[in-house]
This record gives C-alpha cells, sequence and structure tokens, in this order.
C-alpha cells in the first residue's frame, strides 16, 4: 500500500510532457532532433530533461559524439514509458470520431517526381471529394531521412518503390508494374521486326534515375543473369527520355505505367514488350508506424490503397 501511494506522489510530482521529451531524445539520440520533433526550442528540451534528471536521480542520457546515448535506467524505463503514451493517445483518440470535412485540413505525402504526375492529380481528385478546403502538400522524399520526416509529421506518407525499411515504419503495397520497351516507330532495328533479345542487347539505351551514379532498377536485375547493355544517355526524368526517344535510334525500358501516362502525348513512339525476363517492381505507401492508429492516418491509408486499386 505504502509503495502505491508512493508511486502516486511520484507520479504527481511529475509533468507528463516530460515523458514525450524521453520519447523524442530516445528515439533521436540528438538534442536538437528532439526539439524540432517537438517543435520546441533546444534550452526547452534541454530544461525538461534536467527536470527529468533530477526526478529520477538519473543522467538518463550521455553525450557521444554529437548525440546522447541512453543510460541503462534510460533503457529500462524506455519500452514503459513509449507504451504508456501511446496507450493514452489511443484513449484520447478514441474520444472522437474523425470526420473528413471537418478534420482533413493538411495533409503532406513524399514521393519521387517521376511517380508526382501519375499518382498526386487522383490522389487530390479523391481527398477533395470530402473536403475541399484540404491542403495537400506533395514534397520530394528523401529516403536516408524518412524515418525521422514520417515520426516528426515532417510528412504524413510517402509513395516510394519498395526497400528495405526501419520497424518504425509501417507500408503496405500500393501497385505493382512491370517493365516496357520503348523506341521511335521508325527505328532502323524495328521498323520490319519484333524486338528480340539479341535486338536489345545490340541497340544503344537510354536510362532514367535521380541518383547521379550508380546502377539503375532494370540494370541491377541483367546484371544478375550477366547481361550488360549499353548506355549512351541518363536522365532525370522520363519525359525528357522520352522526347529523347522520338529523336534517336535508343531504346527505352520503362515501367508500364509511365509510357501509359505518356503515350498519348507522343504518338511517334512504339511500345515493345521486354524481351528478357526482369522483376517487376513494387510501390508502397509508407507511414510512421507509432501513428498506425491516428484517426487521420488510418482514414487516409484507407482511402489512398482504395483509390490505386481502382486506377
Amino acid at each position: 500500500m505504502n509503495e502505491m501511494n508512493n508511486n502516486i506522489a511520484s507520479l504527481a510530482r511529475i509533468d507528463l510532457n516530460l515523458f514525450r521529451v524521453f520519447v523524442a531524445i530516445y528515439k533521436e539520440k540528438n538534442l536538437t532532433r528532439a526539439s524540432e520533433q517537438l517543435f520546441l526550442s533546444q534550452p526547452a528540451v534541454s530544461h525538461a530533461l534536467a527536470r527529468l534528471r533530477d526526478h529520477f536521480n538519473d543522467p538518463l542520457f550521455i553525450r557521444d559524439g554529437h548525440g546522447v546515448v541512453p543510460s541503462p535506467l534510460a533503457k529500462r524505463l524506455w519500452p514503459k514509458i513509449e507504451q504508456s503514451l501511446q496507450l493514452m493517445h489511443q484513449a484520447i483518440q478514441s474520444t472522437h470520431d474523425f470526420v473528413p470535412a471537418r478534420d482533413l485540413k493538411h495533409l503532406t505525402i513524399a514521393m519521387n517526381d517521376e511517380y508526382e504526375g501519375i499518382f498526386l492529380p487522383s490522389i487530390i481528385q479523391h481527398l477533395t471529394q470530402f473536403n475541399p478546403n484540404l491542403q495537400l502538400n506533395s514534397v520530394r522524399i528523401d529516403r536516408k531521412n524518412l524515418r525521422h520526416e514520417l515520426s516528426t509529421g515532417k510528412i504524413d506518407f510517402a509513395i516510394d518503390v519498395q526497400h528495405s525499411v526501419e520497424d518504425s515504419i509501417g507500408y503496405e503495397c500500393l501497385t505493382k508494374d512491370q517493365f516496357v520497351v520503348i523506341s521511335r516507330k521508325q527505328h532502323p532495328l524495328l521498323s520490319k521486326t519484333n524486338l528480340t533479345k539479341e535486338i536489345y542487347l545490340e541497340a544503344k539505351h537510354i536510362t532514367v534515375s535521380s541518383r547521379p551514379t550508380g546502377r539503375v532498377f532494370e540494370d541491377f536485375f541483367l546484371s544478375k543473369q550477366g547481361i550488360k547493355r549499353t548506355i549512351s544517355f541518363r536522365c532525370q526524368q522520363y519525359e525528357t527520355a522520352i522526347r529523347l526517344i522520338t529523336q534517336m535510334d535508343h531504346l527505352l525500358t520503362i515501367p508500364q505505367c509511365q509510357i501509359a501516362h505518356f503515350k498519348d502525348t507522343y504518338p511517334q513512339i512504339k511500345v515493345h514488350p521486354l524481351p528478357i525476363d526482369i522483376v517487376g517492381y513494387q510501390m508502397n505507401l509508407y507511414w510512421d508506424q507509432q501513428k498506425s492508429h491516428e484517426h487521420q492516418i488510418v482514414w487516409c491509408k484507407s482511402q489512398i490503397l482504395q483509390l490505386m486499386n481502382r486506377l
């Protein structure tokens, strides 16, 4: 009984908001990034940490290079504090229903430039049916900082090709696609015959990647089969590569959804099946796992997934 009373008295003496600071510092391992996540000044975070240290009579976080590492006590406290805050958040969320016309005010989705023209117009058209005043921002995806941007609320979702992510990031398949090959209709190697593996390897190619160096997606799979093709030009945008294809005797290996988006604009191009067996790719929707029960995340995730299934 005395232990229970002591625990209640101890809890009464501490500001529960300090635990939000504890969680942010534990996750970020850096006071500056924690302050950004909490939308607080760094002195305010440092002051909150000082109060936590005083309460627990422990340093909790110890300086290590440019960041901090948790003390043994902080490591023991972490799972229970995180779970408790999640339960409190869920309890608050459960007190009201999500009404898009009232509650869906801002949404930020990160995606690659190449897919903005394919996905974004449909997403905006669909979501603004529920709230015409929705402010929706599309920003360039930053894979290296994806976890940080999702956890801090800088972005709500990300749309990207499937790739390995940390456990704190949730994801679900948005769509699957295959590669095809395009050429200009007057391509001398293809004017009287279908595209074969031999012609594909004999031809010169254009590739597309936002990265300055390194193999593109399709070459990664070609290399596994011991296949190397001749790359003449590397572009950042698919539309730029398509325009080059209309003027040159090169080939472009391109996702089917991309050429479906541009085909009517460029009637000079011809679409060919890819004559080499390459695994297709998957586009995923990514979000912060800790926010999986938040009404807006649940509702928007459901709407976006349903929309993509219909396209």
